[in-house]
C-alpha cells in the first residue's frame, strides 16, 4: 500500500470507517477528500466504540497524521463537538490537519436546507439537514466561504456580512421565517476561526510531500458510489463525489498518485431514504438483517432499509471507481439464514440487463435476478483465515470477485478489528 483510496461501493454505510481504521495501522496518513457531517464512521476498539462525522479514521493511532481536505465542507461546530468527544475518551487529535481550502458550513445553510426540504413535502430528497447542500451551492456559486477565509478576520467579516444579508431576505421573503442574527453569527464564527487555526494548513503541499517521499497514504470517503452526485441515483445523493475521481479534486493529487483503490462492500445491501431499491426486503428477512446488523444510521439514528446483495450496483461503482480490491463486511450478520440470495443482473420490461441504469424510473420497474447460496450459522465469527470460512461463505465470495472483476482482500466477519480476515 502507497496511496489506497476507500470508498463504499454502495449506498453507503457499507463499513468504511472498520476498514479504514484497520488498513491505517500501516499508514502514515489517513485523508478524508468529501462529504461533511452527514456522513458517519464507526469504528470498534476493544470493546469501545467511536462515532466519527469529520475527523478522519486514522485518529485512533497516535503516529498518523489525519487530514481534512479541500472536498470536505466543515461546520466548525460539529467538528469542536467531534474533538471534544475524542478528547474525553483520551483520544489525542493534535495531528489533525484542517485544509485552508475546505468550505465552512454557516447557520443558514443549515436553516435554508431544513426549509428547502419541508417545502418539497411529500417531493422531499431524505437530506439530513446538516447544511451539507446548500454550502456546495455556495460553492458552485462562487460565493461560499473557506476555512481560509474564517481564519482572516477581516475577510471573513466582509464575506459573512454579505452573505447572512442574501440569506437573510431568502429566509424571510421566501420561506417567510425570521432572519438571523447577522452580529451573533460573526460573533460566534469569529471565535471558531481562532479555534481553528492551528490546525490549518495547505494540506495539498502535504499530501504531495508525503506521497513523494513514499508515505503509506490512505484516502477515506464518506457516503457511497450511489450517492454520488452525478452517478448515483439522482436526486437521492449526496452533493459530492464519494467516488475515486473525487479524490483528486477533493485532495489535491493527480490520478498517477493512485496505486490502489478499494471498494468497500457490505454483504448485503441497505439505503436510507427514499428512491428505488430492487433488491430490498419488506419482510422477515428484511427486519432480521436489520435488527441483526444494527442498521440504524451513525448521524441520524434512522432505520434503514435492507436487501439482499445487488452486484449489478457492486459492479456499477467497480467500474467507476477502478476498483482493485473490495472489503466485504458484515458478511457475519447473514449468518443463521438457510438461504441467501445475490442480484446478478436485472430484468427491465421482460429484458435482462447488466447495467445500472441511470433513469430512476427504469430502475423502479427492475425486477432482481438472484442467485441462491447456502447459509452458514455464527461460527463464521470466529474465522481467521479464507480457508476457515463456511463453504457457503466461500461461494458466495468467489462469485462477488467473478462477477466485479476485482480481488475480495479482506472480509469482516464482526466488528472489531481482530474480526477480520485478509484473504
Amino acid at each position: 500500500m502507497s496511496s489506497t483510496v476507500i470508498l463504499g461501493a454502495q449506498w453507503g454505510d457499507e463499513g468504511k470507517g472498520k476498514i479504514t481504521d484497520y488498513l491505517a495501522e500501516n499508514a502514515q496518513v489517513v485523508v478524508r477528500y468529501q462529504g461533511g457531517n452527514n456522513a458517519g464512521h464507526t469504528v470498534e476498539v476493544g470493546g469501545q466504540q467511536y462515532k466519527l462525522h469529520l475527523v478522519p479514521s486514522g485518529i485512533l493511532y497516535k503516529n498518523t497524521i489525519n487530514i481534512i481536505g479541500d472536498g470536505v465542507v466543515i461546520d466548525p461546530e460539529a467538528l469542536f463537538e467531534e474533538i471534544n468527544s475524542l478528547n474525553k475518551k483520551g483520544i489525542n487529535t493534535d495531528s489533525l490537519i484542517i485544509s485552508d481550502r475546505a468550505h465552512v458550513i454557516m447557520p443558514y445553510h443549515k436553516i435554508i436546507d431544513m426549509l428547502s426540504e419541508r417545502k418539497r413535502g411529500k417531493s422531499d430528497i431524505g437530506t439530513t439537514g446538516k447544511g451539507i447542500g446548500p454550502c456546495y451551492t455556495d460553492k458552485f456559486e462562487r460565493s461560499g466561504i473557506r476555512v481560509c477565509d474564517l481564519i482572516n478576520k477581516d475577510a471573513f467579516i466582509k464575506r459573512a456580512k454579505a452573505n447572512i444579508d442574501r440569506k437573510n431576505e431568502i429566509i424571510s421573503k421566501i420561506y417567510g421565517e425570521k432572519p438571523l442574527n447577522k452580529e451573533e453569527i460573526i460573533t460566534k464564527y469569529l471565535e471558531y476561526g481562532d479555534r481553528i487555526r492551528p490546525f490549518v494548513k495547505d494540506t495539498t503541499v502535504i499530501v504531495y510531500n508525503e506521497i513523494k517521499k513514499g508515505s503509506k497514504v490512505l484516502f477515506e470517503g464518506a457516503q457511497g458510489t450511489l450517492l454520488d452526485v452525478d452517478y448515483g441515483t439522482y436526486p437521492y445523493v449526496t452533493s459530492s463525489h464519494p467516488i475515486s475521481g473525487g479524490v483528486c479534486v477533493g485532495a489535491g493529487i493527480g490520478p498517477r498518485s493512485i496505486d490502489k483503490v478499494v471498494g468497500v462492500c457490505k454483504a448485503y445491501t441497505t439505503r436510507v431514504g427514499k428512491g428505488p431499491f430492487p433488491t430490498e426486503l419488506l419482510d422477515d428477512t428484511g427486519n432480521y438483517l436489520r435488527e441483526k446488523g444494527c442498521e440504524y444510521g451513525t448521524t441520524t439514528g434512522r432505520p434503514r432499509r435492507c436487501g439482499w446483495l445487488d452486484l449489478v450496483v457492486v459492479q456499477f461503482a467497480s467500474r467507476l471507481s477502478g476498483i482493485t480490491d473490495i472489503a466485504i463486511t458484515k458478511i457475519d450478520t447473514l449468518s443463521g439464514l438457510d438461504k441467501i440470495k445475490a442480484c446478478v443482473g436485472y430484468e427491465l420490461d421482460g429484458k435482462a440487463i447488466e447495467h445500472f441504469p441511470a433513469s430512476l424510473d427504469d430502475l423502479a420497474r427492475c425486477k432482481p435476478i438472484y442467485e441462491e447460496f447456502e447459509g452458514w450459522d455464527d461460527t463464521i465469527k470466529k474465522a481467521r483465515k479464507f480457508e476457515d470460512l463456511p463453504s457457503g461463505a466461500k461461494k458466495y465470495i468467489k462469485r462477488i470477485e467473478d462477477l466485479t472483476e476485482a480481488k475480495v482482500s479482506i472480509i469482516s466477519v464482526g466488528p472489531n478489528r481482530d474480526e477480520t480476515i485478509l484473504a
